[in-house]
């Protein structure tokens, strides 16, 4: 501990040397996790604070303050005096008090080895439109903490649980706290009712009248000595208060019950409110622990929860419009007799799990799924079904599953920035910035492609360089190597059959059909059910085939 406040402090010690505010265009910002990505109140901005990286032998903490224009589409750095010190799993909140204010409160710093942390518990607020740091010392606020939640409501932020850990233990909190923005005073809630159990990275969102809901997150327990257990929370909580806001009222916690499609259980998931009282959930990780290691799933899908219906629903890409008008005139040209075709090019029914599986050169597997939900099944459609239906079928581009990426949402756009996943015991951190029209919700768009050379791992031995793609993962080494399919070339020739000049999608597949249904059981492991392995295998042959053609 005493080595990280000095650490700490001499990082402070340089930080206290600028003495003014330098603003310079910069390239996109390094690949990190476990920033804050916020919405400038006034202006088309997005303001990207702290962060981590791990490079496999050293972590490295961000205090760097970027702010990326949404309509030239550029970054730029600004350097300003007295930063707070260099952190991750903080949280941000942007005012629109006095031409905006940023509040960050809390994260953590941890030791280059990643094995030792600090956990703060400072308040700061970043003066948009001075361009100026100021933290606000109050006493009676939340100890040190990190994977901590707190949002604006009214004139108050509210923070709400996280967890501390130290070398010898940890602990996960759900207590709530409210800082009042008119008083700068700290006050402990102490609700009624029962609310969520300990936990952290939770969503937490406001409703129009003045309330928060809580919903998931993550702890752990210790079982016995060195073994813990994880939870992945999916419970869903409405904290609201009695009167009209003041520090005196009452706050009450009760249980939601929401109806809908919930999110399948997932840590590390991302979260922002979008229009609509809606708030809405992005990415995130299910780790299937195993006795000595853990293997996780990651997503890369939306889910909404509509605050006035108590409801969620999945986010559905409808696919761009001019492609729809083209396709359906020209399926009203085809002759009759062309149906039979027209249904072989349908993909099969139901969510559909993408495997996409590339061999670097160092003979890692790579495997990366992707789950896709299948259009809705053959009965008479509205045109609208109809158009969702089309979308679904052409080639989306869209962020590759991650999870702890960074959001923000200005003028009903989601912006997703960064993040990471994981293929066996590499950590791969990303750099990318998508954008999709949360009104719309026709296609994502790609505003910052990731840049393998900004990867690195580091082992015992320097392996090979290697990084996702849009499309999957890339051998960053190989400066030929343009695209996923020609990494898996790299892999051996022999890997999967070839698509011969001018062959259907359907002739390929009758062809192929076994090898490729023998390749997914061999991914899926012997228990897996033979109907959702013929899924899967027809799956990773449209992919292959679409990627070859």
């Amino acid at each position: 501990q005493e080595d990280l406040e000095a650490l700490i402090a001499e990082f402070q010690n340089l930080d206290a040397k600028k003495t003014q505010v330098i603003e310079s265009s910069c390239p996109p910002p390094s690949p990190r996790l476990n920033g804050s990505l916020s919405a400038h109140p006034e202006k088309d901005e997005l303001i990207l604070f702290g962060g981590e990286y791990f490079n496999g032998q050293k972590t490295y903490l961000y205090n760097e303050l970027y702010v990326y224009n949404i309509r030239k589409n550029s970054w730029s750095k600004v350097e300003i005096p007295n930063p707070p010190p260099r952190r991750c799993a903080h949280q941000a909140a942007v005012v629109p008090t006095a031409g905006g204010q940023l509040w960050v409160f809390g994260g953590e710093f941890a030791s280059p080895s990643g094995e030792q942390f600090y956990h703060y518990k400072d308040l700061w607020v970043l003066h948009l439109a001075t361009k100026t740091w100021e933290q606000i010392k109050a006493s009676g606020g939340p100890s040190g903490r990190s994977g901590h939640r707190m949002v604006a409501c009214k004139r108050q932020l509210i923070i709400f649980g996280g967890f501390h850990e130290s070398a010898r233990d940890y602990i996960y909190y759900n207590d709530v706290y409210a800082f009042n923005l008119d008083s700068f005073t700290w006050s402990k809630l102490a609700p009624s009712g029962i609310g969520p159990a300990p936990r952290s990275g939770c969503q937490m969102a406001t409703t129009p009248e003045g309330g928060i809901i809580i919903y998931g997150g993550y702890s752990k327990q210790r079982i016995k000595k060195d073994v813990d257990k994880g939870t992945l929370h999916t419970d869903m909580f409405l904290l609201k208060t009695e009167g009209a806001g003041r520090e005196e009222d009452k706050w009450a916690w009760s249980r939601l019950n929401p109806s809908g499609v919930k999110p399948t259980p997932r840590s590390g998931f991302s979260i922002a409110i979008g229009s609509n009282n809606r708030s809405l959930l992005f990415g995130g990780v299910h780790d299937e622990e195993e006795e000595e290691s853990i293997e996780g799933d990651f997503f890369n899908d939306i889910y909404f929860y509509d605050i006035r219906k108590n409801r969620w629903f999945p986010g559905q890409l409808k696919g761009p419009k001019s492609e729809k008008r083209k396709r359906r005139r020209g399926r009203q040209g085809e002759a009759e007799g062309a149906g039979d075709e027209e249904m072989k090019k349908q993909p099969p029914q139901g969510p559909v799990e993408i495997v996409k599986e590339v061999v670097a050169e160092d003979g890692t597997v790579m495997t990366i799924k992707q789950v896709i939900s299948g259009p809705a099944e053959e009965k008479e459609r509205s045109e609208s079904e109809e158009d969702e239906e089309d979308g679904a079928l052409g080639q989306q581009v869209e962020p590759c599953p991650r999870s702890n990426a960074m959001l923000a949402v200005k003028h009903g756009v989601l912006y997703v920035y960064g993040g990471m996943f994981e293929v066996g015991d590499r950590q791969f951190t990303l750099s990318d910035l998508y954008s999709i029209d949360l009104h719309k919700m026709e296609e994502w768009k790609v505003l910052v492609e990731m840049d393998p050379e900004a990867q690195e791992w580091l082992e015992e031995s320097e392996s090979d360089e290697e990084e996702d793609d849009m499309e999957g993962a890339e051998g960053g080494e190989e400066e030929e190597e343009s695209s996923e399919e020609e990494s898996e070339d790299e892999g051996g020739e022999e890997q999967h059959p070839p698509v011969q000049p001018d062959e259907k999608h359907a002739d390929y597949l009758s062809r192929t059909e076994q090898y490729w249904i023998k390749l997914a059981r061999s991914n899926m492991g012997p228990d897996a059910k033979e109907k959702k392995v013929v899924k899967v295998a027809h799956a990773m042959a449209k992919t292959f085939y679409e990627d070859s053609v």
